[in-house]
Parts: C-alpha cells; sequence; structure tokens
C-alpha cells in the first residue's frame, strides 16, 4: 500500500504538468522530483523521529509531551543487536515498515503546495520549503494525531480522522493556500484568460486517474493490516465509500459547470473527483455507503464554492489545491463525525463508532459510550482550527523569508520567458520537430 501510495506523484506530476503552461512544463515536472528527494531525507533525517519518536507515557502509546517526538532521527535504533551480533527483529510491524508507509503520506502532504506555487517560484526556494515541510510542519501535526499527542485527549473522546483528510490534505492545503498568497498571481493572469488555462487536458485526466487509483492505497492501506475477516472487511468497506464519493463529486462540480457554461468541463470533473476523494478520506472507515454519497455530494459543492471564492480574492492557484486538499479537508473532518456509523439520524445521538469501525467505542466496561458524537465533532473542528494555525503561520514565516531575501519568485524576463527555456536544458518539455 505504501507503494501504491507513493504512485501518486506521477499522478500529482501529470495532474500539476496539465494544468500549467506549456512553457513551464518541465519545470513543475522538476518541483515534483525535488519534493520526493528532498522531502525523503528530511523525513529520514527529522521527520519521522518528530512524528513518531517518543517518549510515551506509561500506558506505551500516548506521546509524553503531546506535541512532538524525539527519538528515532536519521534511522537511529531502528534495528538493534541481539547478543550474538545479529540484527533483533521486534515483533509486531516493524518500524522500517512504519517509516516507509508513513513516508509516503508525508511526501504526498508535501507535494501538495507544488501546484499552488508552480511556474513562478524559484526551484531552490521550493526545495527549501518541501524540507521544512516534510522534516517539521508535517511531522508535529502527525504527532498531535496519529501519534496520540494532545488532540487524542481533548474532551477525552479523541477525534477521527482515518486517512488523513486534516492530517494530510489540509496541512497541504494551507501550505499550498499560503504560498500562492505570499508569492502572487502569474504575470497578467486571469481566470478567463485562455493562456492560464491547462495546456494539456488529457495530463489532468491520466494523473486524475493514477491519483484516483494510489487514493486506495491511501484509504485503504490506513487499515493497517488485512490479518483477518475484520480488517478485510473495513477496507473493503473504505474502498467502496472511497470510490462512491470520489464518483459523485466529481458529477455535482461537472454538473455546476455545465449549467454554468454550457459546455462539458473535463478539468472541473477531475478536480470533483479530487475533491470527493479528500473528503471522503478522514470517515471512509466509520461511515455506510450512502453517507460516503452524501458527502461527496456535499464535498463538490464545497470544491466549487472554494475555488471561486480563492479565485474572486485574486489567489492564483494554478491547480486549485488549496480549495481540493484544503476546503475538503475540512469538510471531510467534519463529516467524519457527522455521518459515523453510531449516529442515528432519526434521533438523539447515540452511540460513536469512529476508530472502532464497524463497532462502538466503549467504555471502562466494555459498554458502547454514548452521546459523545456532539464532543467528537467539536474536536474535529478544533482539530482543523489548530491544523490551519500551525501550518499557516509557519509557513507564512518560510515564504515571506525567501521572498524578503529575494530568493522566492524568479525575474519577471524569466516568467515571462517560461522556466523551462530560461533555467533548464533541455530548453523545452515537448519537442514536435525532432
Amino acid at each position: 500500500c505504501g507503494a501504491m501510495v507513493m504512485f501518486m506523484h506521477p499522478g500529482f506530476a501529470m495532474l500539476e504538468t496539465g494544468c500549467s503552461r506549456a512553457k513551464n512544463a518541465q519545470s513543475v515536472l522538476f518541483k515534483n522530483l525535488l519534493n520526493v528527494t528532498v522531502g525523503s531525507l528530511a523525513w529520514y533525517i527529522f521527520g519521522f523521529a518528530f512524528a513518531y519518536g517518543g517518549p510515551f507515557e506509561d500506558d506505551g502509546k500516548h506521546l509524553k509531551n503531546g506535541f512532538i517526538g524525539a527519538k528515532g532521527f536519521a534511522g537511529h535504533a531502528f534495528l538493534k543487536e541481539d547478543d550474538t551480533g545479529n540484527m533483533a527483529i521486534d515483533k509486531g510491524t516493524s518500524t522500517m515498515l512504519t517509516w516507509f508507509f508513513q513516508w509516503a503520506f508525508c511526501s504526498a502532504a508535501a507535494t501538495i503546495v507544488s501546484g499552488a506555487v508552480a511556474q513562478r517560484v524559484k526551484s531552490p526556494a521550493y526545495a527549501i520549503y518541501a524540507f521544512i515541510m516534510a522534516g517539521f510542519i508535517y511531522p508535529v501535526v502527525v504527532a498531535w494525531t496519529w501519534n496520540n499527542g494532545w488532540i487524542m485527549k481533548v474532551a477525552d473522546v479523541g477525534y477521527m480522522d482515518f486517512a488523513g483528510s486534516g492530517v494530510v490534505h489540509l496541512t497541504g492545503g494551507i501550505g499550498a493556500l499560503t504560498g500562492a498568497f505570499i508569492l502572487g498571481p502569474r504575470i497578467n493572469w486571469h481566470p478567463d484568460d485562455p493562456a492560464f488555462h491547462p495546456h494539456n487536458v488529457p495530463l489532468v485526466v491520466l494523473g486524475t486517474f493514477i491519483l484516483w487509483f494510489g487514493w486506495y492505497g491511501f484509504n485503504c492501506g490506513s487499515t493497517l493490516g488485512l490479518h483477518d475477516a475484520g480488517t478485510g472487511a473495513l477496507a473493503a468497506q473504505v474502498a467502496m465509500n472511497t470510490t462512491v464519493s470520489a464518483c459523485v463529486a466529481g458529477i455535482v462540480v461537472f454538473t455546476l459547470q455545465y449549467v454554468n457554461v454550457r459546455k462539458y468541463d473535463v478539468v472541473g470533473l477531475c478536480n470533483g473527483i479530487l475533491g470527493g476523494l479528500v473528503s471522503i478520506t478522514a470517515g471512509c472507515g466509520n461511515v455506510e455507503t450512502g453517507s460516503a454519497l452524501m458527502i461527496g455530494v456535499v464535498g463538490g459543492f464545497i470544491y466549487k464554492g472554494s475555488a471561486m471564492l480563492v479565485e474572486y480574492l485574486g489567489i492564483d492557484d494554478p491547480v486549485d489545491a488549496s480549495s481540493v486538499h484544503g476546503a475538503c479537508g475540512i469538510w471531510g473532518l467534519v463529516a467524519a463525525a457527522l455521518f459515523d456509523w453510531g449516529h442515528d439520524w432519526g434521533a438523539p445521538l447515540d452511540h460513536f463508532h469512529g476508530w472502532d469501525g464497524f463497532t462502538c467505542m466503549k467504555d471502562a466496561n466494555n459498554a458502547c459510550r454514548t452521546s459523545i458524537g456532539g464532543k467528537v465533532v467539536g474536536v474535529n473542528i478544533a482539530m482543523a482550527l489548530s491544523i490551519m494555525t500551525w501550518v499557516g503561520f509557519l509557513s507564512s514565516i518560510v515564504f515571506l523569508a525567501l521572498k524578503f531575501t529575494g530568493l522566492l519568485r524568479v525575474a519577471p524576463a524569466a516568467e515571462k520567458k517560461g522556466a523551462d527555456e530560461s533555467s533548464h536544458s533541455p530548453s523545452k518539455a515537448y519537442n514536435f520537430g525532432s
């Protein structure tokens, strides 16, 4: 499943390249490669330790300081020697496996930003941001959440984000919005100017299908095992929920676009599908499929409304990353709590399933906990606000520092010429005349 998530990077690369201008295609591809290579080193040296390192409380589960890990830098102590000098393998899931699977999530969160700042950010500047995002910004969010940090203890109910609507996508979406805002729009950019429309729709569609395929590794893989019938059934439910939400959200956005312009918008359909995937990612393991359909419907409207708002505010986001991943990420967190299996819409809040999937969350007496669904909604909203504040604040510091030192944006002449011709060899991504 980690390899499937890693395969999402060709999807991001194709989607972002297709949405950009042809004269910047090679530059966009380069930044996607930078993201994976530089970001992976950051995850290895710092990120994993900050995200999943201890020390832990006496229960061995909850992060002691609640904020950040402090063990496992650069793979330290992943393997240990036994008395004979051979490598001793711990029972259960190996640390290396956890490192690899979670690395794929980390690199996905970081690459979301690259599309929003495409075509006018300097490559070294983006490499610096990718390193900080993968090495510190994203890992701290993981420490709060998936490593059982402080958010897990809020209101004594914890949060619900099965596969990362908030942890991964909202983190990347806020980084994308911050970067696009500070960087400013492309020279002479106007959303209605055909010169700034996607130059290669086939690449956009190919990228969407690749991302959709990888999402099954993202969501189904978050069951973290297929060792019995229960986890197998849950992975199947997750796959069905993921599929339905993606399909209906795509249709919603496509319909809204058709009503507006009376023409078929293939790129809009693609972004709607991706918005539906983000929307269901938090709740894919604790909602039934009818609820997944409704989550996708609302997700389609939220994506479209957010994209229109970002455009109205004059923020140039070439791939709508802030709307697909940011706005739909917020909705995904809220929806995961609202549509939980234990919520009976015809009666007051009953029990809550959350991380327990098919069964209810139980108290110390092994009885279903009741009337906690409303609390989880509140915790997930608080989680969204916390992620937005953390990522927005630190991303602003990084991007503003790069801007004030003159390292952030390419020169106007180079931007007009195109990054491929001004900075790359060969100077064209496409050479149809050869």
